[in-house]
């Protein structure tokens, strides 16, 4: 069994009412900036960010309307951090062209010397697409090609060139070019066609709430899709984690504890191929957070 990474989805930057803490309502830029900086210090793989253009009235209950750009957000915390990945947890690439994408995750490749890693996904919200004028029931269609756009875009070739039913482009310039050879591209979604999606065209699965019992029979799929030992990075979102014995009611799911026996119930993830965890915290503010980051780098993650 090998060691398993771990990343954290960034709070106060989306607000699902799913799993956003009372206290992120009144949060901002500086508290995203201290939760980015001691995810660093902690030693965490990746911080990550969401992508919704606009939600439409009859989501926004459940949903909420405060998402930050992923871009905008990731640059800033990249300025104020040194080794943390950066990581886009989906971008919902097929709303836009694939020039676009790729001129801004190129440049915050580039700024960040080498930290990015591009996780996309279909997409969701048809009012969304509709705004934008693209289509919603081709989404998936779309986002396959924009993959291979974006894999041109996103390489060596200052002149990239892709030839596709949707884009067209070649001599065309873009500069700066990624610092990586091969920005890592995440495909996330757990339905049939995401897990496909992701074993035929990424370099890592991103799941979307594959309880653990789940998890092996989706692993094993994108293995045998595969049919090769190229490297793939397999991810999967953890139950919500508070390190200690809580004082407070943090819900029934939450896996609570000592250090170790945290440690112990999450190796389970690892043993069934999980190659990245990503882990969230109850907590009922930012240094309540900031100090269960701090725990779980220190005394939980050096056992997984």
């Amino acid at each position: 069994m090998s060691r398993v990474d771990h990343g954290i989805q960034l709070p106060v930057q989306s607000q699902s009412t799913l799993y956003a803490e009372p206290w992120e309502a009144d949060a901002g830029p500086a508290d995203l900036v201290e939760i980015a900086r001691a995810a660093d210090r902690a030693g965490f793989t990746y911080i990550a960010c969401c992508d919704h253009v606009a939600i439409p009235r009859r989501l926004a209950d459940a949903m909420g309307t405060v998402w930050y750009d992923p871009v905008a957000t990731l640059a800033h915390l990249a300025a104020v951090t040194e080794r943390v990945r950066l990581l886009a947890h989906v971008a919902v690439v097929g709303l836009r062209h694939p020039l676009v994408t790729a001129k801004q995750y190129a440049t915050l490749d580039a700024l960040s010397g080498g930290r990015l890693i591009l996780g996309v996904g279909a997409g969701h919200v048809r009012e969304e697409f509709e705004a934008l004028g693209v289509d919603f029931e081709q989404r998936g269609a779309v986002l396959d090609e924009t993959i291979d756009a974006l894999r041109a875009a996103l390489g060596k070739e200052e002149y990239p060139a892709h030839h596709g039913k949707r884009y067209d482009f070649e001599d065309l310039g873009q500069r700066p070019r990624p610092a990586q050879p091969r920005v890592p591209l995440w495909v996330g979604g757990s339905s049939p066609a995401a897990v496909r999606r992701a074993a035929l065209k990424g370099d890592g699965w991103l799941p979307q709430g594959d309880p653990r019992d789940r998890l092996p029979a989706q692993i094993e799929t994108v293995r045998r899709l595969r049919g090769d030992d190229a490297p793939f990075t397999v991810g999967a979102i953890t139950e919500p984690l508070y390190v200690g014995t809580p004082a407070w009611d943090v819900g029934r799911r939450t896996l609570t504890g000592p250090p170790e026996a945290l440690a112990a119930s999450l190796r389970a993830y690892p043993a069934m191929g999980v190659d990245q965890i990503q882990v969230r915290f109850r907590c009922r503010s930012r240094d309540e957070l900031v100090d269960q980051i701090a725990a779980f780098g220190a005394d939980v993650a050096p056992h997984l």
